[in-house]
């Protein structure tokens, strides 16, 4: 009895362990692009929110998927993703959401982006996929 027992705890550790881990570290922190493009208007420059400002549309985003940093310039506010970064600016009398990657931001907003965030050629970066800035 005592065999099937710890049998059957190292079963459940084993499998309550692989739910927990993510088997592809290339999702982990993923920006939610698909779940965006399902929520908000598609428009040239990104997507929009017609209603709600940025600091309401960033909290919808990562409260989907959570972000790795956030930080605000005036009434803009970015997300900080795993390769990408998301900004939410006001348009109109809601928000515009533009997703580029994180080299692209960076160097877009470098000056308005929260300084603690890496230099996509520094070692504390880890976007880029398998091998790259590790």
């Amino acid at each position: 009895m005592k065999t099937a027992r710890r049998v059957s705890a190292t079963l459940l550790a084993t499998v309550a362990l692989a739910a927990c881990s993510d088997s592809s570290d290339e999702q982990a922190n993923a920006v939610p692009y698909q779940w965006i493009s399902s929520q908000y208007a598609r428009v040239p420059v990104g997507h929009v929110d017609k209603k709600d400002r940025p600091g309401s549309v960033a909290d919808e985003i990562s409260g989907h998927t959570s972000a790795r940093d956030r930080g605000r310039d005036g009434n803009t506010v970015y997300l900080r993703y795993r390769e990408d970064i998301v900004s939410i600016a006001p348009y109109k009398r809601g928000s515009r959401i533009e997703v580029v990657d994180y080299r692209t931001g960076y160097q877009r907003w470098y000056g308005k982006l929260p300084s603690k965030w890496p230099h996509p050629d520094s070692n504390e970066f880890r976007g880029g996929g398998p091998g790259a800035g590790k």
